[in-house]
């Protein structure tokens, strides 16, 4: 291959003498007894060949088919010729590059179709290199992007250029709906007329005192815009007031905003260090005012006799305040002030204590003379205390309120376990204390106004105060709401719509009277039996809740989302992938050393898919940081390892090589991607199996795999060495030994770093004031407030940035690029070393809910496997030693179980409001009740 360094005649040592260092492990360790070697070799067998198996049906079910891939590269052929004319034009007329060579503009294939791990109906990741462009692709302001999109776009393809990502990336369909190609056309038009807005990241509201920006005209957004800039700091700090409908959440995330126009930001872990007096002084100020703006008098005069908002230490700049602790402060406040009104007691006199205790601690809290040492840890202590009262039930009652997309039933579970901590099974006298006010504030927290007035008259006009009947009238009414919402989106055909406004109908009708006194059929809307099938097929339907229509947003996804089949092939293109390219070459070469290492690395990707934790945006890890894991454990802890250590074989580059020879196998982007590259030879070693002296199973593999991170440092049970420890340890293929520690990487802590670049094509909102510290930077008087400083790495080219904070203004295509400030935010709760970006966290994207998620999945498939061992040595693969144990599917697809669980939870819901039961065939399995029903039909029963 051209450019590439001479391949040396044989390896640079005999492998058989390459040292076997464990991972995390110093040369004594290699000497240093291991864990005791007593599992039965018959359960290590039953449990390879459950996964051998397995892992046999799903690379034959997930194998990419030639066909397939002949289609994708035919789109790639076509949609780089039509970006080769599209540059090529652009360079000659706009550049006066006449000589422009269009065959030097490449889309060169990366990522899993070119690794070899592809699966079937995989994407296509397409690098755009364009090395003679006078502005190269992913340089700031580049116009190519652009050009590129509208190109696509001209010829009927589907075309979006996302730009959350670090460089620009267009994603393409090569047959998009109609609806589609037109919303993308649009998009253009309004890109190109400098019209696109984003919406601002505390859009959001909660609860329906809330607007969206969707629903305010651009004019007035304009205007409104427009007189904030002309206000003085003291003018718009006297705006911040809450109002008489506005939620406590809703206020927060105004005056957040508040806080930005004005230059000034939060305090935080990463921005402490960054905080100078002025700083401080503006913070402590919108604290303050914030407390000032609340619109309960009572609460607001309460919280001002604290000495933690003493208004001379805070105005002083002598103490810090942070405003998500003085937003937590209000929320607790609020807690403790229900504490003092409420008309009963807890259960008994030991809980009572318990809460006197709890609230006597929150107000010494307030009052800490140490409140503004450490403000990240006073705010944390005030999340843990507030948290500690929303425990206690009697101030739960008072403040019960269904949450904005909380369903009836879950609403009306709760309330029946509150009920419960109150009261329990035994103390009627008790129940007829607290079951009116649970009830009265039951139907006041009814999120739906309309509904709530229903339930109130129903509750009037019945003199009821069973929470159970209460809550069946309101899951009636809220169903009829949801199959309403779904009607006016014409989500049912014609024929099924008229079905649907009939059982509307019967949901609002009255209700059944009681044939005797505190019968709990009060509430149960009957069907006559001629109409029995209808509640079939309305069953059959599903539950509306679960429809898009009655679904929140997803943040996610939105009208331009592509559609995952019937587009015909789709693909991502990147403009910035020369490392990309380089990582898939590096993934390729591991391919070829052994033919487990694919089966292994589809099985793994398919396990997260099925699992569903493999989206970044989501807050997990992506295929390629798993297929890393897999190397990893591969290299280093598989004894003997099974695949060579690449970059550790790297041979010395020839020193005769052309610059753009060093460029693709030395030095590319300033980054070291030394490795051993020679296909050839890998694939010739590996036929003869000189690579490796490994020769276990795929199975056997695969279960050293799951235990290695299941057991979170803890030794393993057949290799003398700890398996991963995901608190400590950095993944690090590229490393001797395949592991580094997060200390020794500075990888301790999340941080949020600012980037300030010229948007190439920017589709956002406009950008916020420099943040306060680049003012301050430039007067050598102002002192820091901390002297802690985070320093994080760029993000990867092309990988999703999690939590875009701030965006950049839209620009027609021939306007100067855009400044573009932005706040990105680096995880490092997993660490995954790049093998050749080194400062870069392949697994920066997972939250700590994805960690969770991602460490739970693990354990479970150790206990799958561990169990399938076990019962094949007792001779029965459905049971365990007591008898009890019920077979798991290691690839159970979470959502397929997700979909069944909401349909029995439906089944029972139309059994509770209809009395009528459905037997297994029809879907249900005619035990039980919905969620949460025998705490309501106790409460029912006080």
């Amino acid at each position: 291959m051209p450019g590439m360094p001479p391949v040396p005649a044989m390896l640079p040592m005999p492998f058989d003498a390459l040292p076997l260092m464990r991972p995390g492990h110093g040369a004594s360790d290699l000497n240093s007894p291991g864990p005791p070697f007593n599992i039965n070799r018959e359960e290590l067998s039953a449990q390879a060949e459950l996964l051998e198996g397995l892992c046999n049906t799903v690379v034959a079910d997930a194998e990419i088919e030639r066909a397939e891939i002949v289609e994708k590269e035919n789109f790639r052929l076509k949609i780089e010729s039509v970006a080769r004319a599209a540059i090529a034009e652009y360079e000659r007329s706009q550049n006066g590059f006449h000589a422009f060579p269009p065959e030097s503009v490449q889309l060169k294939c990366f990522g899993s179709l070119a690794s070899g791990f592809a699966t079937k109906a995989s994407d296509m990741d397409l690098g755009l290199l364009s090395p003679l462009s006078r502005i190269q692709p992913d340089a700031p302001g580049s116009p190519i992007p652009r050009l590129v999109e509208k190109a696509f776009l001209d010829i009927g393809l589907g075309a979006r250029l996302l730009t959350r990502t670090r460089v620009p990336i267009i994603k393409v369909c090569e047959k998009p709906p109609e609806k589609l190609r037109l919303l993308l056309l649009a998009e253009r038009e309004k890109w190109e007329r400098g019209l696109l807005e984003a919406p601002h990241e505390d859009e959001a509201q909660e609860g329906a005192d809330a607007h969206s920006a969707e629903d305010v005209q651009p004019e007035a957004q304009a205007e409104a815009q427009a007189q904030e800039e002309v206000l003085t700091p003291e003018q718009k700090l006297q705006r911040i007031k809450q109002g008489a409908t506005s939620s406590l959440s809703s206020y927060y995330g105004s005056v957040k905003r508040v806080l930005r126009m004005l230059g000034c930001r939060d305090v935080t872990h990463s921005t402490v260090a960054e905080f100078k007096a002025e700083d401080v002084k503006l913070l402590n100020q919108v604290c303050l005012a914030f407390v000032d703006g609340l619109a309960d008098s009572k609460l607001r005069d309460r919280l001002l006799t604290y000495r933690s908002l003493n208004r001379y230490d805070l105005l002083s700049c002598l103490k810090l305040r942070t405003l998500l602790g003085v937003f937590t402060q209000v929320e607790g406040e609020q807690l403790a002030l229900a504490w003092e009104s409420r008309p009963f007691q807890e259960k008994d006199s030991a809980r009572e204590r318990a809460a006197e205790s709890t609230v006597r601690a929150w107000r010494e809290l307030q009052n800490s003379p140490d409140y503004g040492r450490d403000p990240m840890g006073y705010q944390k202590e005030l999340q843990l205390a507030v948290e500690q009262l929303k425990k206690i039930p009697s101030i739960q009652v008072l403040l019960l309120s269904q949450a904005h997309n909380e369903t009836a039933t879950s609403y009306c579970s709760r309330a029946s376990r509150l009920l419960h901590e109150l009261v329990g099974h035994d103390s009627p006298a008790r129940a007829d204390a607290v079951l009116p006010t649970l009830v009265r504030h039951y139907i006041a927290g009814i999120l739906n106004p309309s509904i709530r007035e229903q339930v109130e008259r129903f509750q009037q006009s019945h003199g009821v105060t069973n929470l159970r009947i209460i809550g069946r009238r309101h899951k009636s009414l809220q169903l009829a709401l949801e199959y309403e919402t779904c009607l006016g989106k014409r989500l049912y055909s014609d024929e099924t719509a008229a079905k649907v406004r009939r059982y509307v109908e019967f949901l609002r009708a009255s209700t059944a009277k009681p044939p005797a006194a505190g019968h709990h059929s009060l509430g149960v809307v009957p069907l006559p039996p001629d109409l029995a099938p209808l509640l079939s097929e309305i069953r059959l339907l599903g539950d509306p809740s679960k429809a898009a229509p009655n679904q929140p947003r997803d943040r996610y996804n939105s009208a331009l989302e592509f559609p995952k089949s019937g587009v015909g092939v789709q693909c991502d293109i990147n403009f910035s992938a020369h490392l990309a390219i380089q990582n898939t070459l590096l993934l390729r070469c591991y391919s070829h050393c052994d033919p487990r290492v694919r089966p292994l690395v589809l099985f793994v990707k398919h396990w997260a898919k099925v699992r569903r934790i493999n989206s970044p945006y989501r807050g997990t890890l992506g295929s390629y940081g798993y297929a890393l894991m897999m190397l990893h454990y591969l290299v280093n802890v598989a004894q003997p390892f099974v695949c060579p250590n690449l970059q550790q074989l790297a041979r010395p580059p020839d020193p005769n090589l052309t610059p753009q020879q060093v460029e693709e196998t030395v030095m590319c982007k300033g980054r070291d991607i030394q490795f051993w590259r020679d296909e050839a030879e890998i694939i010739r070693l590996a036929r003869d199996n000189a690579l490796t002296q490994n020769r276990e199973s795929v199975g056997e593999l695969l279960r050293g795999f799951f235990e290695y991170y299941a057991k979170g440092g803890s030794p393993m049970s057949t290799l003398p060495c700890r398996s991963f420890d995901w608190g400590r340890d950095v993944l690090s293929l590229r490393t001797h030994g395949g592991l580094l520690s997060k200390q020794a990487k500075g990888w301790t802590g999340a941080k949020t770093v600012v980037e300030v670049n010229s948007a190439a094509a920017p589709d956002r909102s406009p950008p916020p004031p420099p943040p306060p510290s680049a003012a301050a930077a430039a007067s050598p008087d102002v002192q820091p407030f901390n002297t802690n400083s985070n320093v994080a790495p760029a993000a990867a080219a092309g990988e999703p940035e999690p939590e875009p904070l701030s965006q950049t203004q839209p620009q027609p295509q021939n306007a100067p690029a855009a400044v573009e400030v932005r706040e990105i935010r680096y995880r490092y709760l997993f660490a995954i070393e790049d093998p050749f970006e080194l400062d870069h966290n392949i697994a920066r994207t997972v939250t700590h809910a994805g960690i969770v998620q991602i460490r739970d999945e693990f354990r479970r498939a150790w206990r799958i496997i561990k169990n399938a061992g076990r019962s094949a040595l007792q001779g029965d693969p459905s049971q365990n030693q007591s008898g009890t144990w019920r077979h798991e599917d290691l690839l159970e697809d979470v959502v397929s179980v997700q979909e069944a669980r909401e349909r029995e939870q439906f089944a029972k819901l139309l059994e509770e409001l209809h009395g009528v039961r459905f037997d297994e065939g029809d879907g249900g399995d005619g035990e039980g009740a919905a969620e949460g029903e025998g705490a309501a039909d106790n409460g029912g029963e006080l």
